[in-house]
């Protein structure tokens, strides 16, 4: 079998990584490597999962809105979030998935002590609507630029929750960063890492996010992007392969790249 991640840029991904430890530790033959795609050639992906050349893909950016549009058929996560991160080719139909909603399931697991605690979720983007789903049974505050933006988000997933104004913290929150802010070292408004109970901050990248860092710093329980990139693998290699994932190779693979 054959697998790849797909997207533009591609060679940081450490998806093959992790999908090939744990190709190797269950014995299984197949290969995960890197497939780069320019932004509005999304055709080339289908054309080889239709001809038999790959049997799934893992999608990054910018490719999964295309992703989405190819699927002959999506799962609810995907519908409701409106964004296919995997693609297996099943007979000959092509099965669109959005694995971030079990990468945020999976972080959380990690990480939260008290599953009753309000969730604060900054940021309105695909990763967002994700972790608003993957928590669409809590008590759920939605903070971007725009609160008309966050109240859209809410209703594009069908989800019940509170706009608030961005960097309002919330008191006691689980905070889930789904913002690109901490890749290239910026800060969480004051206040919002302070006052929660636990932080996932989706971003990841050769140093800890200064989020990260700080909410260590206070003991503050926390799972970073690459956690949620091991979760949401997880599930997209049980999909891939039908068997249970070796969570734990997976995860130091990850961290080891």
């Amino acid at each position: 079998m054959k697998f790849a991640v797909v997207g533009d840029p591609v060679k940081h991904s450490r998806s093959p990584a992790i999908h090939n430890a744990a190709f190797s530790a269950l014995g299984i033959d197949a290969d995960f490597g890197w497939l780069h795609v320019r932004k509005g050639r999304f055709d080339q992906v289908v054309e080889a999962l239709r001809s038999g050349e790959l049997d799934g893909v893992s999608v990054t950016m910018p490719h999964k809105g295309a992703a989405y549009e190819a699927a002959d058929e999506r799962s609810d996560g995907a519908v409701r979030t409106g964004a296919v991160n995997t693609i297996v080719v099943e007979g000959e139909r092509l099965m669109g998935h959005n694995t971030d909603v079990q990468g945020v399931h999976h972080s959380l697991a990690m990480i939260e002590s008290d599953e009753t605690a309000p969730i604060l979720i900054l940021g309105t983007g695909g990763a967002a609507a994700a972790a608003l789903l993957a928590v669409d049974d809590r008590r759920v505050y939605v903070s971007g630029r725009s609160e008309a933006d966050s109240r859209s988000l809410a209703e594009r997933v069908g989800v019940d929750a509170t706009a608030v104004a961005w960097g309002e913290p919330i008191s006691m929150a689980t905070v889930v960063n789904a913002t690109p802010l901490g890749m290239a070292g910026e800060d969480l408004p004051d206040g919002v890492v302070e006052r929660s109970a636990a932080l996932l901050d989706m971003t990841y990248g050769a140093q800890r996010s200064p989020a990260v860092t700080h909410a260590l710093a206070l003991g503050i329980p926390t799972a970073d992007g690459l956690t949620m990139l091991t979760g949401q693998a997880v599930e997209a290699f049980e999909l891939f392969t039908g068997q249970k994932a070796p969570t734990m190779t997976m995860e130091q693979a990850a961290r080891d790249c």
